[in-house]
């Protein structure tokens, strides 16, 4: 995990940056996991968690960069309920992930690259912002976006030049 900046106003780009560097931890590690990383950052600006993907290092289909980050921060607030906080993340979450964004009560929802085959936040499905739920997120999209996706695209075209 990095330190994030000392500027107590940080950015949404800044924030981004904190979890492209939790995105590229997630690449560099063996076994290299899918380059995703999240921050959760709470009402005040505070940073009160950042994870990457370990679905490869732990074995564990539930290990998403977001699933990580929300567990961290639940853990660093005492509480399930984080109302009024944001997640930073760099590809646009999955189904799994966007339900439990809505039931984290997360506000707001930054993301870097969308993820048109499988995005739940405004992609393929808005799960996030689905009126018929009890919950709905604030979602800005395609913060440092060319440089999430570049992330992706050169992992999985490294892989498969393997």
């Amino acid at each position: 995990m990095t330190d994030p900046p000392t500027d107590d106003a940080l950015t949404d780009e800044a924030l981004m940056g904190l979890a492209i560097d939790e995105a590229r931890a997630a690449a560099a590690r063996e076994p290299a996991d899918v380059p995703i990383g999240a921050v959760v950052v709470a009402p005040d600006g505070a940073v009160l968690a950042t994870a990457g993907n370990r679905r490869e290092a732990d074995e564990d289909p539930t290990a998403h960069a977001e699933i990580l980050a929300l567990r961290r921060a639940a853990a660093a607030t005492g509480r399930w309920n984080l109302t009024g906080c944001t997640l930073v993340v760099t590809l646009e979450p999955c189904t799994m992930c966007a339900g439990a964004i809505v039931l984290a009560r997360i506000r707001r929802v930054v993301v870097g690259a969308m993820d048109p085959k499988a995005g739940a936040a405004g992609s393929l499905y808005d799960l996030v912002r689905e009126p018929r739920l009890n919950h709905r997120v604030e979602l800005v999209t395609g913060v440092r976006g060319q440089e999430c996706g570049d992330l992706l695209r050169d992992f999985f075209r490294a892989r498969r030049a393997r």
